[in-house]
């Protein structure tokens, strides 16, 4: 027989399971519980990189204008990392084509990611052209919203959101720590997401690329 356990309780449990982690409180961890496609994707401000340059990125800025894929990632200086970050940068303008802005967050400093960028691909780093925005994640918060954070480790496994205009999350994947994502799956299922929000009385079968054809409903 399965057991249901009182949304209250479920929060303590999550607390204490939790409590060796300074960074955790009961507004993130009730925010990562809720995080779910179809709802709102939880807001930040967080320190970025963006032209090799430091600045302020606020989620909920793009809202109204444009849609955002936001994918967090492990660590700077790592091995899967920078070939997903340069993978991402390299088809910048395909997501720009689509009015999307494509956001990398790790648990690293924003002074980490800027010597990342700076540092040549022959010595782990990214090469110095990198275009979409790198985010600081040091306390660990935005990874805690969006039910990322391995709590043992300290870091982001490997999850990605489409979040649209109205800053809704309108599809979520989260990859283990070994293996990348694909940039070919994320531009589809953008285009997909935008064509069902434009065309209400349609939907989009397996494998639907762009000028298949959809199901009418």
């Amino acid at each position: 027989m399965r057991h249901f356990v009182p949304h209250h309780a479920f929060l303590v449990k999550l607390l204490r399971a939790h409590s060796a982690l300074n960074n955790f409180n009961l507004v993130e961890l009730a925010m990562a519980e809720f995080l779910r496609v179809g709802n709102p994707a939880p807001d930040f401000e967080a320190d970025a990189v963006v032209d090799q340059e430091f600045t302020k990125i606020k989620l909920s800025s793009y809202q109204k204008n444009k849609y955002v894929v936001l994918f967090f990632y492990p660590l700077d200086f790592t091995f899967v990392c920078p070939t997903e970050v340069i993978a991402f940068s390299d088809r910048y303008a395909e997501f720009a084509k689509l009015n999307t802005e494509v956001i990398g967050i790790s648990v690293d400093s924003q002074y980490a990611h800027l010597a990342w960028i700076q540092t040549s691909l022959a010595d782990g780093g990214l090469g110095g052209d990198i275009k979409c925005p790198l985010v600081s994640d040091l306390t660990k918060a935005i990874a805690t919203a969006f039910n990322v954070l391995d709590p043992l480790l300290g870091i982001a496994l490997r999850g990605l959101f489409i979040i649209d205009k109205e800053g809704i999350v309108q599809h979520a994947t989260i990859n283990n720590l070994a293996f990348g994502r694909s940039i070919d799956e994320t531009l589809r299922t953008l285009k997909a997401i935008q064509h069902t929000q434009i065309h209400e009385n349609e939907v989009c079968p397996a494998d639907w690329q762009q000028g298949m054809a959809t199901i009418k409903i």
